[in-house]
């Protein structure tokens, strides 16, 4: 799993992340959900997800809640649609915020969509607004 909390720099005994490291945390956890989803790996995504995180996408007409349903939208919209994805760009908008314009292929044809990651302060998922364009 990757933290976003560091000891490189402190203040008191609290332990803070750089904002390029941040950024790289962010990118790392954003990459490694597509390579998992890709490889149609679903235990490996989920665990980018905080256990109360949702997906919110609007295409499905569905929010998924928890460990649970994100596994839910997982098995059945990547796994179970052959879903490939591939980043066409990747941006932080701010510390907890990234966001992604991505190209799916499938048994579905092709379409491009976005994706919203916000994170908590570990590096986790904790909401994922997906949509096509």
């Amino acid at each position: 799993m990757i933290s976003t909390r560091t000891k490189h720099s402190t203040k008191g005994s609290r332990s803070f992340a750089r904002p390029s490291e941040l950024k790289d945390a962010r990118q790392s956890v954003a990459v490694a959900f597509v390579a998992a989803t890709n490889a149609f790996d679903t235990d490996a995504a989920v665990a980018l997800f905080a256990p109360a995180a949702l997906i919110d996408d609007p295409s499905t007409g569905q929010v998924f809640h928890g460990h649970r349903g994100i596994r839910k939208y997982i098995e059945s919209y990547f796994v179970g649609y052959n879903t490939v994805t591939r980043i066409l760009a990747l941006d932080h908008t701010d510390e907890l915020c990234s966001h992604l314009r991505l190209d799916f292929t499938g048994d579905f044809g092709h379409e491009i969509g976005q994706m919203v990651m916000k994170f908590d302060a570990d590096g986790l998922i904790v909401h994922l607004h997906a949509e096509l364009e």
